[in-house]
C-alpha cells in the first residue's frame, strides 16, 4: 500500500480515519481533503491504491468519485466510509465501484480489519451493512441455482460469511486456519461468479443458507 485517498468533510472523523489508515498501513502516504473538488484535484496529480470516500459532502456526492476513480483508476480500492446506511445509498455506491462499505459507527477495530482483509480480496462491509444487503436481495432476488456446487465446506465457510463473521472468526468457528478460509472464500466467489461480500450474501441467501430471520 502506497497512496491512500481520504475524503471527509468533518475533521474529527478525517483524523479519526487517518489514525487508523496511519496504523493498518504505517509505510503509506495518506491525502486526506474535505471537499469532492480536492479530491478529484488529488486523483490528477497521483495514483492511488485505496480510497475511503464519505457520501455526504458540502459541495457534492462521494459517489461522483467513486465513478471517477472507477474510470481514471480502476486498479484503486475503493471504500465507502460513512453514516448513511439506507439501502439506496448502499446500492448507489457498489454501482459506482466501491468494493467496501463502512459505518463510522464501526469500530476501530472492525475498520482495521476490514481493510486488512480488502489488501487480501475480501471486500469490506460493516456487519450490519452485509445484512441489509441480504435482507433486501432475499426480498427482491429471483430464485438461484447454482451451476457450479459447493463443497460442503464451501457452503459452510459461505453461509458464515454472509452472516457476518470475519475470517479470524469464521476460522476457528470451523477448526481450520484462516489461509484455509480465505482459499474457500476465493473458490466460492469463483464457482458464484461473485466478486464481493455483497454478492456472495445474496447468493447465500438464494441458497436459503441464511434461514428466516
Amino acid at each position: 500500500m502506497k497512496r491512500v485517498l481520504l475524503l471527509e468533510d468533518v475533521r474529527q472523523a478525517r483524523d479519526w480515519l487517518g489514525a487508523i489508515v496511519a496504523r493498518e498501513f504505517p509505510d503509506a502516504q495518506l491525502t486526506a481533503v474535505g471537499l469532492l473538488r480536492d479530491a478529484l484535484e488529488a486523483t490528477a496529480r497521483e495514483t492511488f491504491d485505496l480510497a475511503l470516500v464519505d457520501l455526504s459532502l458540502p459541495d457534492g456526492d462521494g459517489t461522483e468519485l467513486l465513478r471517477h476513480l472507477a474510470q481514471v483508476q480502476p486498479e484503486c480500492h475503493c471504500v465507502v466510509t460513512t453514516v448513511m446506511a439506507a439501502d439506496s445509498a448502499i446500492v448507489s455506491a457498489l454501482a459506482a465501484g466501491a468494493e467496501g462499505y463502512l459505518l463510522k459507527s464501526d469500530t476501530d477495530q472492525v475498520i482495521s480489519h476490514q481493510l486488512h482483509l480488502l489488501m487480501s480480496g475480501i471486500p469490506a462491509l460493516s456487519p450490519q451493512i452485509a445484512r441489509r444487503i441480504m435482507h433486501h436481495f432475499k426480498l427482491t432476488g429471483p430464485h438461484f441455482e447454482p451451476e457450479a456446487k459447493l463443497t460442503p465446506r464451501e457452503t459452510e465457510v459461505l453461509r458464515l460469511i454472509a452472516q457476518g463473521f470475519r475470517v479470524g472468526e469464521a476460522a476457528p468457528e470451523l477448526g481450520i486456519a484462516e489461509s484455509t478460509v480465505i482459499t474457500h472464500i476465493k473458490s466460492i466467489y469463483r464457482k458464484l461468479e461473485v466478486s464481493n461480500r455483497a454478492e456472495a450474501t445474496l447468493q447465500a441467501s438464494r441458497l436459503g443458507l441464511l434461514g428466516d430471520d
